[in-house]
């Protein structure tokens, strides 16, 4: 355990000590007030995987949320219940019982924030075991072969029994913020990549030829997103691991995702937004993102350092715009230097040829951009993602951008509990470099936008095409029966012979009591990649998730 997880650790120990000495009566329901804002008041994020995003998702589809950015998350509670305030000045009783539902899990989940929060205020916020069970040989290198589950934050998985149990907590004290969420996870060991693989994946990434390593089983504690928070004058400054989602997108975000582990950050976010001067302030509302840490697990070269930043305009209530920007720099063979640094923010030409303390590094500029669509406001919302690799913005020229669009219908005709949502995405550009050395790769950063072995961008991987598609139904705000379907095809210009992978799924969700819900799923995996295998592999995953969320400071 390094100095930062154990420095984490120690303050997870004060809001744990906090919590146990500290209660609170439970609040009765009121209406939400005119206005929760978000300046000043010491929040914490909302967990990227946790059920509020599909739930205010949903009602902003509806047009029932207009102030909510997509593109940048996670939200702070206090945003949140903001939305939720917005949404509940349009909802009645004449309005249709699936937003009535969903409105109501969502006041009372934030009716500590609407009512004004103690200045001191410990919560226990859940607790949880998770068992994940793999029959047949997973794929689980999202750098070269793909991965069979996606967005769950770099958590170890192999064939056989898989488990993680956890908890999550945090401790708001006026202007400032502690949060935690820790979990000892098990996965089995795995076999070595024989010679011919490891041969490959040391030419296809001009890597030393590595030995034969075993992966070990993983029976470890390790930290999840675990910081420290101040709110000032509308800024949430955080520092500790965190996880970004810098797209509209609900299956994968190109530059920054929890695909793997959180990172190791330091972050300013722009909790509320705000306008620019002059004519400029015709593009609307904004919000800014920007963080700069460090990546762990790379070899090539070790110890990279991470930067971006993101801007989101919002010039109408339907339309929402954004313009990011990634660095990927220093590391070993590149030191840290003054000019360094500098350049990694402000340069937009290429960095080829530069000396050792003078490269700005990998930059990577993304553009989003989601629309509620005209005469189907209520209906229909279209979104797209794009990464540049080597422009300024994937603006400058989009044959050679990475590409994830997407729509999400919020209920279909005839049918309001059922919501479909469906994406296309490729790094495969039409126009971009063959052989796995264009998007997610750089001829020096050869672990590129890696945390501990898996992307922080999309599950994709390098030259990539694939698709996604979600039925939705939905019982009530916590209770949900979801279909889905995963399509992955791999260029052979990477992968010799090409690689296909497809996954069928199917999940429930259910509340069992207030404070208690249960998630199961299964998928099925059909997957083909000659380089791994002679014939087509076939795996089956499925897990049970039981989660505990005390009432404790909450209605």
């Amino acid at each position: 355990m390094n100095s930062c997880e154990i420095a984490l650790l120690l303050l997870a120990c004060l809001l744990s000590s906090a919590s146990n000495a500290y209660s609170q009566g439970r609040n009765r329901l009121v209406d939400p007030p005119e206005e929760v804002t978000a300046s000043g008041v010491g929040s914490p994020f909302v967990e990227l995987d946790s059920w509020i995003y599909p739930s205010i998702e949903r009602l902003a589809a509806l047009g029932y949320i207009h102030t909510a950015f997509l593109g940048q998350r996670p939200w702070t509670r206090v945003e949140c219940a903001g939305f939720v305030s917005e949404a509940g000045k349009s909802i009645s009783g004449d309005s249709p019982l699936e937003v009535r539902q969903l409105y109501s899990a969502l006041l009372a989940e934030f009716q500590p924030e609407i009512a004004g929060s103690p200045r001191v205020s410990p919560q226990i916020e859940s607790i949880y075991t998770d068992v994940t069970a793999i029959s047949g040989q997973p794929l689980n290198d999202s750098y070269h072969f793909g991965q069979t589950i996606i967005n769950d934050f770099g958590r170890p998985y192999q064939e056989g029994f898989n488990s993680f149990d956890g908890f999550s907590a945090y401790l708001t004290a006026g202007r400032f913020v502690i949060y935690t969420r820790e979990e000892f996870q098990h996965a089995p060991s795995a076999a070595a990549y024989p010679l011919s693989l490891r041969q490959f994946m040391a030419a296809i990434d001009d890597d030393p030829l590595q030995p034969p390593a075993p992966v070990p089983s993983a029976n470890e504690f390790r930290l999840l997103d675990t910081y420290v928070g101040l709110n000032l004058a509308g800024w949430q400054l955080s520092f500790g691991k965190q996880s970004l989602w810098w797209a509209p997108d609900d299956g994968g975000a190109l530059l920054v995702s929890d695909n793997a582990e959180p990172i190791y950050m330091f972050r300013a976010s722009r909790t509320v937004p705000f306008e620019l001067p002059w004519l400029l302030h015709r593009l609307g509302p904004a919000k800014i993102d920007a963080f700069f840490g460090k990546l762990s697990g790379n070899g090539f070269p070790p110890r990279p350092l991470v930067h971006g930043e993101k801007i989101t305009f919002k010039p109408t209530p339907n339309l929402e715009l954004g313009f990011s920007r990634t660095s990927e720099f220093s590391g070993v063979g590149r030191p840290l230097t003054f000019l360094s640094l500098f350049r990694s923010y402000t340069m937009f030409t290429s960095g080829a040829g530069e000396p050792p303390n003078q490269n700005p590094g990998k930059r990577t500029g993304g553009f989003d951009a989601s629309y509620r669509v005209p005469f189907l406001r209520d209906w229909l919302t279209v979104y797209g993602d794009s990464l540049s690799d080597d422009d300024p913005s994937p603006l400058a020229n989009p044959s050679r951008a990475a590409l994830s669009t997407g729509f999400y219908m919020a209920r279909l005709p005839g049918l309001p509990k059922i919501d479909l949502r469906a994406e296309a995405v490729y790094t495969d550009a039409p126009n971009g470099e063959v052989g796995g050395h264009y998007v997610y790769f750089d001829s020096f950063y050869h672990d590129l936008y890696t945390n501990k072995g898996n992307l922080i961008g999309s599950w994709i991987g390098r030259e990539g095409t694939g698709f996604q598609s979600w039925l939705t139904y939905w019982a009530g705000a916590k209770d949900s029966i979801q279909l889905g379907y995963r399509h992955v095809t791999v260029s052979k210009d990477f992968i010799p012979n090409g690689e296909s992978v497809n996954d069928m799924s199917a999940q429930f969700k259910w509340r069992l009591t207030d404070e208690m819900s249960i998630t199961t799923s299964v998928q099925y995996e059909r997957w083909f990649a000659p380089i791994l295998a002679s014939s087509a592999q076939t795996n089956w995953t499925s897990a049970v998730n039981v989660t505990f969320r005390p009432k404790s400071g909450r209605p």
